[in-house]
């Protein structure tokens, strides 16, 4: 600690974490530490507390993406920042913040945005191809979810077959923005755009550059999906039932905390 010109001290050179760019702050009671600028989604990952997201996904091997994306588009990830409710995907963290994430009130609110998906699309798991490694199907097991309390809206939807290693399926799509995000030519160019806007909103194809994908970025555009929206050609049920990704563990157990909050169903024990 030192003193200034007026004889107050500086109580930024008291700080121990600031010259580590480091930032401390608190989720669920537990105290831990992140770096300057990240995210409260990005912080509680690298400190392995799960926080469920649809629409943001951490750049890594598995996902391929050299950078997180973090559209704020679903709101799955809705904490209380300080009291303040907010999207954890899109809100940075701050020295001293208190969030909380893993409550009852929270989880309701989550369980309700995966109704309200299910309901506004017209999804049939036991036919989808991603059926167990489908990040909301699984969501919909996390919180239980039975029969959505609201009326499904069966709007009609279209399915774009016409790519040659595609398949888009617009019943499924929960316009997470991956897709158009991340799924990129070369020169930055986006293959998938998005068309309308509010309850008319959906996701369309570049039919030109669509034609050229490699194979590699048309299966990192299936990977991606947090559903079952983009569909490889000619691999369907490349990995059978029962073998896959949440047939396994319950989403969200790669990086749950020790406390056991992260079971399946989402209770605490």
């Amino acid at each position: 600690m030192s003193e200034d010109m007026n004889g107050g001290m500086d109580n930024t050179l008291t700080d121990p974490l600031s010259s580590t760019n480091l930032m401390s702050l608190t989720i669920d009671g537990q105290e831990i530490q992140a770096e300057k600028g990240q995210t409260i989604v990005q912080a509680a990952q690298k400190n392995g507390i799960y926080i469920p997201t649809l629409c943001a996904l951490h750049a890594d091997k598995e996902s391929g993406l050299k950078h997180d994306l973090a559209p704020g588009t679903c709101r799955i990830c809705t904490v209380k920042a300080n009291g303040r409710t907010t999207a954890a995907c899109t809100t940075p963290i701050s020295q001293g913040l208190v969030v909380e994430n893993d409550t009852p009130e929270l989880n309701d609110l989550r369980k309700t945005i995966v109704e309200l998906l299910f309901v506004e699309g017209n999804h049939f798991c036991p036919s989808c191809e991603k059926s167990g490694s489908c990040d909301l199907q699984a969501l919909a097991y996390r919180y239980q979810m039975l029969t959505p309390r609201f009326h499904y809206a069966f709007t009609p939807r279209k399915v774009n077959a016409d790519m040659p290693k595609l398949l888009w399926d617009g019943n499924r799509c929960i316009l997470c923005r991956r897709c158009v995000l991340a799924i990129r030519t070369e020169e930055g160019e986006p293959l998938f755009v998005f068309a309308n806007r509010g309850d008319k909103s959906t996701i369309t194809v570049d039919t030109e550059l669509i034609q050229d994908i490699s194979e590699e970025l048309a299966q990192q555009a299936m990977d991606i999906c947090p559903v079952g929206a983009i569909i490889r050609k000619g691999k369907g049920f490349d990995t059978p039932f029962g073998q896959r990704k949440y047939d396994h563990s319950p989403i969200g157990s790669d990086t749950a905390c020790s406390s056991g909050e992260n079971k399946a169903g989402g209770e605490k024990s």
